[in-house]
């Protein structure tokens, strides 16, 4: 009974790795493509220039992989090493993701002030040389959310030293357009317009932060109650 129930946990665990395996690979596969085809796409942050969708992607997906692997081989083998290290590692990350929501709601103010101070800041790089991510990222944003500027399309004013904003800020895009009248421009702050829209989406991401933690939570469970089984399996050979 207890092998049967062992046998059915093995398979399990293996299961539950090769799908984790297989969405990473998805994850780092999409990275990829978005690093090779739009170069630093979504890249927002003059600070943190890395901090682009493409490379988020990467680094997750790798991460998700490696994570996987370990579980899967651990799993198969039955590697006291490999599960531990797979245990260790899925624990870590899932006080981290806790530790990062506990911030966040803390210095949730002070996060508001910098992240809108380092977008302003970013402004100043809109369509210059090597700034290709950014650029595309502010003009995708802009017409999908219909705003302008971060937290008034008066912050493009600063960027040409003259009453002009990009094109993605027209009502009705054409070019040269953000040399128009200031009343054919969207005039809603692109901040509070994302903010607005996580907010809207909010069920919906904490569905997926709960199934996240769920899936974690197994996972740590199916991976110490094998390691556990190995130790005592090992211990009666002994």
């Amino acid at each position: 009974m207890a092998e049967g129930c062992m046998m059915a946990l093995r398979y399990g665990m293996v299961f539950f790795n090769l799908l984790f395996w297989l969405g990473g690979c998805g994850i780092l596969g999409v990275g990829v493509w978005l690093s090779v085809t739009q170069g630093n796409f979504a890249t927002l942050s003059s600070s943190l220039p890395s901090l682009s969708a493409a490379n988020l992607l990467i680094a997750v997906g790798t991460i998700i992989m490696v994570i996987g692997c370990l579980g899967c081989v651990g799993a198969v083998k039955e590697s006291r090493p490999l599960l531990l290290t797979f245990f260790i590692l899925l624990l870590l990350i899932f006080f981290l993701e806790i530790l990062s929501i506990m911030l966040f709601f803390i210095y949730q103010d002070e996060i508001d002030h910098y992240a809108q101070r380092d977008l302003k800041k970013g402004l100043q790089l809109f369509g210059t040389e090597g700034n290709v991510g950014l650029t595309n990222a502010w003009m995708i944003v802009q017409t999908d959310f219909r705003c302008c500027g971060v937290t008034n399309h008066t912050d493009w004013f600063e960027v040409y030293n003259t009453t002009r904003v990009p094109d993605s800020c027209c009502l009705e895009y054409s070019d040269n357009c953000g040399l128009d009248n200031p009343g054919t421009w969207w005039t809603a702050p692109c901040y509070e317009r994302v903010k607005d829209w996580l907010n809207e989406n909010l069920v919906a991401l904490w569905i997926f932060a709960l199934c996240t933690a769920l899936t974690q939570i197994l996972g740590l469970v199916f991976s110490m109650t094998m390691f556990c089984q190995a130790v005592k399996v090992e211990t009666f050979y002994a």
